[in-house]
C-alpha cells in the first residue's frame, strides 16, 4: 500500500515534469494545440496526490506502525481526531497536505469562468509555471521528504504527537496556512503567465481573474495565523499570542505582502496603474511563502515550531532564488501602454500605496530580525538573535500609522483633496477624543495612544460610510470595510493586552494569598489525577476584585506517560472577559503542596479574537461572480 502510494508520487512528478515541458514547447513554438491535454494532466496530478495522502490518512487513522511517519507522530492511546490531524504534524506530511493545497486550488480554478476567458497563450504560461511549482514539491516528497517510509522491525506502538499539538488552536493553523499558500500560487502563477504572454487585448486583468481566489488564500492565511495566536496564549502557558518567535514571523512575512498587494491592487482594478507593481507583489506573496518553509525546515535558525533540517533546506532556497529572478524579469519587462502616473501623495491612491509600502517595510524589517542570527556570523563571533523588545519597538509605531492610514483614507478622493471635510473632522474628534481619554484615564504610551485612538476613528469611519454612503453598502465594500473593522479591534487589543499587561510569578502555601492590583487570588487547594495519557496536578485558586468572588481559576501541569517525567506541560485557566481578563498557569509544585504559579492580567485581550474573527468571515461577503468586463466601484 505505501509503495502504491509513493509510486503515485513519483507518477505525479512526471505527468508535472513532461507536461511543463510540453508547455513550454508550445510556448517556444507558438502554438496550443496540446492545451487540452495539459490541463487533462493536471487532473491527472490532483487524483494521483489525492488518492496517496488518502492512503497516508488510512495509514494514520488505523495505527498502521510499518510507516515511519506514522510511528512517528501517532500511538495508541492518540485519539482519532488528533491521528487524522498529525497528517501535517511532520515534515513529510505537512509538505504533502501543501502540494495537495496546490493541487486542488488549480483544479478549481481549471473550472472558473475566469480561467475559460482567458487567452490560449496566457493559458500555457500559467501551466507551465504552476506545473513547474507543483513538481518541485512532488521532487521533494520523493526524495528528501517521502512520507511513506516503511520502518522494520514494526514497533508495537508509535512514539505519539506530541502534547503541545494536541490542542485546536494548534491542530487548525497548519492546514489553513498551506491553503493561503497554495491559494496564492494560483494568481502568482497567473500574473507572471500574463506578464510573460503580454497580456491579449481580448482577456480582462489576472487581478478580476483570480480575485475569489485571492480572498480565499488570504482569509485562509488570517486565519492561520490568529488560530496559532490563540494557540500559543492558551498551550504555551507564558501569558501571550505573540513572541516574535521564527516560525511565527515567517507565517507572518507572507500575510503582510500578501496585505500590501490586497490594497495596490485596488489601485489597478480601480484606476488602472500599478500592473507591474502588483505582479511582483503577489509574486512575491508566493516567495515569501516559500521562503516561510525554508526557514521552518531548513535548519537555519532555531525556533520552537521548526522541524529541523531534513535535507529540504538547500533545495527550497534555490527554488526561491529562481522564482524571485523569474518574477523580476517580468515585472519589469512587462508593459502596459494605458498605465497612468499616480495621483498626489494626499489622494486615496497616494495613501493606499503609503500603506502598502508600510506593510512591505514591517515585513523586510521582521525578516531582516529574523535572520540576524545568521547575519551576524559576517561581522561576529558569536551572533545573537534580536528579542521581543526590538521588534515591539521597531515595528508597533510603524503598525500604528497604518492604523492612522485606514482611518484617513476612506475620506480622500482618488485624485486628491477631501471627500467630506465634515466627516474627516468628525473622525478626527474621534481620534482626537479617545487619545485624550486614554491619557487621563493613565495609559499614557504614546504609541498606544495613536494606536487606539486611530482604531476608535477608523471604527467611527466605517459606521458613518455605512450610514451616509449608498456606495459603501454592496458586497465588495461591506467585505473590505468588515476587515478593516477586525483590524481596528485587533489594534485596540495589542495596544491594550501587550504594554500594560500585568503579570507576577510567586509561590504560594494552601490557604495563602497572593495579590496583583485590585485582585488577591487564594490558593484553596491541589489535586492529583490521572487520565489515559497522563497524569496531572491540578491547583484550584479563587479570586477576588475589592473583597468579591469573582471566580475560580484552576491551571494544571501534566506529566504525559510517552514524553518523560522531565517534560511536563501547562494547561491553563483563566477568567474570561472583555475588559480584563484574569490568566494563570501552574508551574509546579513541591512535597510540601506549595505551589509556584504565573498570575496575569490581561487588558482587552479578547479583542484581539474578536478582531480576528471579523477578519476572517467578512472576506467570504466579497466573493463575487467573475465578470469580464467589470468594473469596482470607488467604495471596494
Amino acid at each position: 500500500m505505501h509503495l502504491l502510494a509513493f509510486l503515485l508520487l513519483v507518477a505525479s512528478l512526471l505527468f508535472a515534469i513532461g507536461f511543463g515541458a510540453a508547455a513550454a514547447l508550445q510556448i517556444w513554438q507558438g502554438r496550443s494545440t496540446l492545451l487540452h491535454w495539459i490541463e487533462k494532466s493536471q487532473m491527472m496530478i490532483t487524483t494521483l496526490i489525492t488518492v496517496s495522502s488518502f492512503i497516508l490518512l488510512w495509514a494514520l487513522v488505523n495505527f498502521d506502525f510499518s510507516n515511519y511517519y506514522v510511528a512517528s507522530y501517532t500511538s495508541l492511546d492518540l485519539p482519532l481526531f488528533y491521528r487524522v490531524t498529525a497528517f501535517w504534524a511532520g515534515q513529510a506530511g505537512s509538505l504533502l497536505f501543501w502540494a495537495w493545497s496546490v493541487a486542488l486550488c488549480g483544479i478549481i480554478f481549471l473550472y472558473t469562468n475566469a480561467y475559460q476567458a482567458l487567452s490560449d497563450g496566457t493559458k500555457m504560461w500559467f501551466w507551465m509555471l504552476f506545473l513547474t511549482f507543483i513538481g518541485f514539491f512532488l521532487f521533494l516528497l520523493t526524495t528528501w521528504s517521502n512520507p511513506f517510509l516503511l520502518i522494520s522491525p514494526v514497533p508495537a506502538d508509535g512514539n505519539g504527537l506530541n502534547p503541545l499539538l494536541q490542542n485546536p488552536g494548534m491542530i487548525f493553523p497548519p492546514p489553513l496556512l498551506f491553503l493561503g499558500y497554495g491559494g496564492f500560487t494560483i494568481p502568482s502563477c497567473l500574473a507572471l503567465a500574463q506578464a510573460l504572454n503580454r497580456k491579449q487585448p481580448n482577456e480582462g486583468s489576472w487581478t478580476d481573474a483570480s480575485r475569489n481566489m485571492i480572498l480565499f488564500a488570504w482569509l485562509n492565511l488570517t486565519a492561520g495565523i490568529i488560530l496559532g495566536c490563540w494557540w500559543s496564549y492558551m498551550e504555551l502557558g507564558w501569558g501571550g499570542y505573540w513572541a516574535w518567535d521564527p516560525v511565527e514571523n515567517a507565517s507572518l512575512i507572507p500575510w503582510l505582502v500578501g496585505s500590501a498587494f490586497l490594497h495596490t491592487s485596488v489601485i489597478e482594478s480601480r484606476r488602472g496603474k500599478l500592473h507591474r507593481t502588483n505582479t511582483f507583489l503577489v509574486a512575491l506573496t508566493t516567495i515569501s511563502a516559500v521562503f516561510a518553509t525554508y526557514l521552518v525546515r531548513s535548519g537555519v535558525v532555531e525556533s520552537l515550531h521548526a522541524f529541523g533540517d531534513g535535507g529540504v533546506g538547500t533545495p527550497l532556497l534555490i527554488f526561491v532564488l529562481f522564482f524571485t529572478a523569474l518574477s523580476l524579469f517580468a515585472s519589469i519587462t512587462s508593459k502596459n501602454p494605458n498605465a497612468r502616473p499616480m495621483a498626489e501623495l494626499f489622494s486615496r491612491e497616494g495613501l493606499l500605496l503609503v500603506a502598502a509600502w508600510f506593510l512591505i517595510a514591517l515585513g523586510v524589517i521582521i525578516l531582516i530580525a529574523t535572520m540576524w542570527p545568521v547575519f551576524s556570523k559576517f561581522f561576529t563571533e558569536n551572533p545573537q538573535g534580536l528579542d521581543q523588545q526590538f521588534y515591539n519597538k521597531v515595528c508597533m509605531p510603524l503598525a500604528a500609522i497604518i492604523s492612522v492610514l485606514l482611518m484617513i483614507c476612506p475620506w480622500m478622493k482618488w485624485k486628491g483633496g477631501v471627500k467630506s471635510g465634515i466627516m474627516l473632522g468628525v473622525v478626527t474628534a474621534v481620534f482626537i477624543a479617545t487619545g485624550a481619554a486614554m491619557y487621563f484615564a493613565g495609559y499614557q504610551i504614546p504609541v498606544s495612544i495613536l494606536a487606539v485612538g486611530s482604531a476608535a476613528g477608523c471604527i467611527a469611519g466605517i459606521v458613518l460610510l455605512f450610514a451616509t454612503d449608498p456606495a459603501a453598502r454592496n458586497n465588495r465594500a461591506i467585505g473590505a470595510y468588515g476587515v478593516h473593522l477586525g483590524v481596528a479591534l485587533i489594534v485596540i487589543g495589542i495596544a491594550f493586552s501587550g504594554p500594560y499587561k500585568k503579570e507576577i510569578q510567586t509561590q504560594i502555601s494552601r490557604g495563602e494569598t497572593a495579590t496583583l492590583e485590585e485582585y488577591t487570588f487564594k490558593y484553596k487547594q491541589l489535586y492529583e489525577g490521572e487520565a489515559r495519557e497522563y497524569i496531572f496536578l491540578q491547583a484550584e485558586i479563587d479570586v477576588y476584585e475589592d473583597g468579591k468572588l469573582l471566580g475560580t481559576l484552576e491551571p494544571q501541569r501534566r506529566l504525559y506517560h510517552k514524553f518523560g517525567k522531565n517534560r511536563s506541560f501547562a494547561e491553563v485557566s483563566l477568567i474570561p472577559s472583555l475588559g480584563e481578563e484574569i490568566y494563570s498557569s501552574l508551574l509546579g509544585a513541591d512535597a510540601n503542596g506549595n505551589i509556584t504559579v504565573t498570575l496575569s492580567i490581561e487588558p482587552m485581550v479578547n479583542w484581539f479574537w474578536i478582531g480576528g474573527t471579523l477578519m476572517c468571515l467578512f472576506p467570504f461577503i466579497g466573493f463575487t461572480r467573475f465578470r469580464k468586463s467589470e468594473k469596482v466601484t470607488d467604495a471596494a
